[in-house]
């Protein structure tokens, strides 16, 4: 499409131009003590409820017609005919034979946006061609819409604007959004998840992806190293027949709050650098970072390219070998759990997991399930489940866990509860990759849990019924298992046209 007319455009401005901008005409930015930007934005999260598909005749997903649309369209381009407008460049992953070109349109005074989303896009070069167009306008609001914005996003032409928000994460999502329907139709699926490799077991590479919703321990995981573990990227990877894989961006966009460099030190060195760009992170007016202040969101993000920390090249990489799909429970899932083969397509669809701040005040701390723990997906999810049935035919090597990341027995205020650390985690992943844990059948679910595993400390995280039973609570557990079985089988039954394999597989 032909970009709108604007007062002037600055094309692929450097960092440095950028962040000039940023310090000379936002409101609301503070100097760090790692001598970067914080910005505190209006808008803390993604807005879903203000997310809609232009299409007649969506029925899975908020959609809006093409009349409505194209009423929209001409409004933002009118709106940007006096305004100063950045255009940034680059690409969706880095391979040749599958990257897509995409562009980011966006209105000077938010300079910050086109700083960070410049972070994350691959380079343009010669053979550049824009596939994907985002259109950004933070100062138009869109009344009517829910909260008075809008993220209308038009697949038939692969363009996403974007009006009224000042979030970062709606210019990274409006390219990934659309990312997500062209590697649908090119015959794969694409996966809200982490990517790391293990350069060497057996001999040879190997490749984990990392499905989660934001906040749940995604890039925590893809980022913490066991067994010379290289990082990838954090978000969004394409998979396709025989597992073969590619990832998305050129950087990260992590979560702040609660960074720790013992925990998180990959994470922790790329965030305090000066070139990282932070978000809605608690910064006192002298420069001084809190991490662990969450008395404004706890959705404080920073973005930082990889170029910066000790990462694997994403070209070329190996098939996958692992999928790890992460839970954030607080009752009775295990720290990790093996799935046999006909269960994998039904625990992906369930996507369980609690919410946090990252999907916005709704989400926030309830029991959510988000089938492919994608919120993205842009029609009946039922085609996501059924895209990775097909998949799963042509990998009959892949394994498939699902690993809590959060608590057995209850809530942070239930005394006898206990956290799945980020320890626990990790020991959990190395274990997983050596073949060391000695499983057992779980005479409830089917699925195999874990009687040992090297180097993890606590064996009722690992069997959740050894801390009820210890605690005299017997009956509330096997309550919860009942409950949940059945609530897992009536919520895949509502999915329209999903393979009947996948929804009897509990």
């Amino acid at each position: 499409m032909t970009l709108p007319e604007a007062a002037s455009v600055a094309e692929n401005p450097s960092q440095e131009q950028l962040r000039v901008w940023v310090v000379e005409h936002m409101p609301n930015i503070t100097e760090t003590e790692f001598g970067n930007i914080n910005y505190k934005a209006e808008v803390k999260a993604r807005l879903g409820g203000s997310t809609f598909f232009v299409d007649d005749h969506e029925q899975h997903k908020p959609s809006m017609s093409r009349v409505e649309y194209e009423d929209w369209a001409a409004k933002q381009d009118a709106y940007i005919a006096d305004k100063d407008m950045v255009l940034i460049e680059g690409y969706i992953g880095p391979d040749a034979e599958f990257r897509t070109a995409t562009r980011l349109y966006m209105e000077r005074t938010s300079s910050n946006i086109p700083a960070m989303q410049q972070q994350l896009y691959f380079p343009r070069d010669d053979e550049w061609d824009p596939r994907f167009t985002v259109i950004y306008t933070p100062g138009m609001p869109a009344p009517g819409k829910p909260g008075d914005k809008m993220i209308a996003v038009d697949h038939e032409n692969y363009v996403t604007r974007v009006f009224g928000s000042d979030y970062f994460g709606e210019s990274k999502m409006g390219g990934l959004r659309m990312w997500n329907h062209l590697v649908y139709q090119h015959g794969g699926l694409a996966l809200h998840s982490g990517l790391k490799t293990f350069p060497d077991v057996g001999g040879r590479e190997k490749v984990a992806l990392i499905l989660g919703l934001s906040g749940t321990g995604k890039t925590t995981t893809t980022f913490r190293q066991q067994l010379d573990s290289l990082p990838v990227q954090d978000d969004f990877v394409a998979l396709f027949p025989g597992g073969k894989v590619y990832s998305s961006e050129n950087g990260c966009f992590a979560k702040t709050y609660g960074l720790d460099p013992d925990d998180e030190p990959t994470i922790y060195g790329g965030t305090t650098r000066p070139d990282a760009w932070l978000e809605n992170t608690h910064v006192d007016p002298d420069g001084t970072v809190d991490f662990f202040n969450d008395s404004d969101t706890r959705n404080g993000r920073s973005t930082f390219p990889l170029a910066n920390i000790r990462h694997r090249d994403p070209m070329d990489l190996p098939p996958a070998d692992y999928i790890l799909l992460l839970n954030r429970n607080e009752t009775i899932i295990p720290a990790v759990v093996k799935l046999e083969r006909e269960q994998i397509c039904a625990y992906f669809m369930l996507g369980e997991t609690k919410g946090t701040s990252a999907g916005g005040a709704a989400e926030a701390g309830k029991n959510l399930r988000v089938p492919g723990t994608n919120p993205f997906f842009f029609t009946n999810d039922a085609l996501q489940g059924n895209r990775l049935l097909e998949l799963l035919d042509t990998m009959p090597d892949l394994e498939v866990y699902v690993m809590s990341t959060g608590r057995v027995g209850g809530a942070e205020d239930e005394p006898a509860s206990k956290k799945v650390k980020i320890s626990h985690s990790s020991a959990v992943v190395q274990a997983i990759v050596e073949g060391s844990i000695r499983w057992k059948e779980d005479p409830d679910f089917g699925y195999l849990v874990a009687a040992d595993v090297p180097g993890f400390d606590d064996p009722e995280l690992l069997q959740p019924r050894l801390l009820y039973e210890r605690l005299g609570r017997g009956d509330e557990y096997d309550r919860l298992v009942a409950q949940l079985i059945e609530d897992r089988r009536e919520y895949l039954k509502g999915f329209p046209g999903l393979d009947r394999s996948i929804v009897e597989a509990l």
